[in-house]
C-alpha cells in the first residue's frame, strides 16, 4: 500500500500543455535524490495499482515502467504532491543502479551520501531475518546492556584517538560508535529519524 497525501483527480495536471507532472524520486532509505521523470495521469494510475514507478516517456511517446528492460525497479512507498499540486516527489526503493550509467543517482552526487540510513535499513533486517553468524544478531541476543556498553567502548577509544591527533584512527573508532549507536536506536524501537526531531527541536 503505498502512501499519499493526495488524490489524482486533485493533481494540476492541465498545468503543462503536455499534461505532464514532473516526479523527483528520492530513495525511501536514504533520501538521496535518484532522477527526475514525468507522469501523465495513466502513468500515475498505474503506478499507484502495481507499486512499481511507471513514467511516461516523451520521446517515444508512451508508458515505460522504470526497470523494464534493465531490471532496477524502483518500488514507491511513498508519493508527496507539492504546494501548487503540478510535481510529485515519490520515495521509493530501487533494486538497483538508477541511471543508465550505472550510477546509483542520475544527478553527479558522491554515492556514498545517506549511506548511514541504508546501514540502519541493514541492521533492522539482521533484528528481522536474524542470519546465522551475524554480529549484529549477536549483539541484539545479549540486549541493552551488552549494547550501550559498546557504544561507551567506541565513545571513549573515538576520544582516545581525537585527542593522540590520529585523524584516520579517530574515523575508524567513530564508525564502529555509529554503527553501535544505530544498533542500539534498533534495538530500542527509535532511529536516526528521532535523533533529527529532537536536534531539530533544540535548533528552533
Amino acid at each position: 500500500m503505498i502512501k499519499k497525501d493526495f488524490e489524482v483527480e486533485d493533481l494540476d495536471f492541465g498545468k503543462n500543455p503536455d499534461g505532464l507532472l514532473p516526479v523527483v524520486v528520492q530513495d525511501f532509505s536514504t533520501l538521496k535524490v535518484l532522477m527526475l521523470g514525468y507522469v501523465n495521469r495513466e502513468a500515475l494510475t498505474k503506478t499507484l495499482e502495481s507499486g512499481s514507478m511507471t513514467f511516461y516517456s516523451r520521446t517515444r511517446k508512451c508508458l515505460w515502467t522504470k526497470g523494464e528492460t534493465s531490471g532496477n525497479f524502483l518500488s514507491v512507498r511513498e508519493m508527496y504532491a507539492d504546494c501548487d499540486n503540478d510535481t510529485v516527489l515519490v520515495k521509493a526503493v530501487p533494486s538497483g543502479p538508477v541511471c543508465h550509467t550505472g550510477n546509483v543517482s542520475c544527478f553527479r552526487t558522491d554515492d556514498d551520501e545517506g549511506f548511514i540510513r541504508e546501514l540502519q535499513e541493514v541492521i533492522r533486517r539482521r533484528k528481522a531475518e536474524r542470519p546465522e553468524g551475524s554480529y549484529t544478531v549477536r549483539l541484539f541476543d545479549k540486549g541493552t546492556n551488552k549494547i550501550a556498553q559498546k557504544v561507551g567502548e567506541e565513545a571513549v577509544e573515538t576520544v582516545i584517538e581525537a585527542v593522540a591527533g590520529n585523524d584516520d584512527a579517530m574515523i575508524y573508532e567513530a564508525s564502529d560508535l555509529i554503527y553501535h549507536l544505530l544498533v542500539l536506536l534498533v534495538h530500542k524501537g527509535l532511529s536516526i529519524s528521532d535523533l533529527e526531531k529532537e536536534l531539530v527541536r533544540r535548533h528552533k
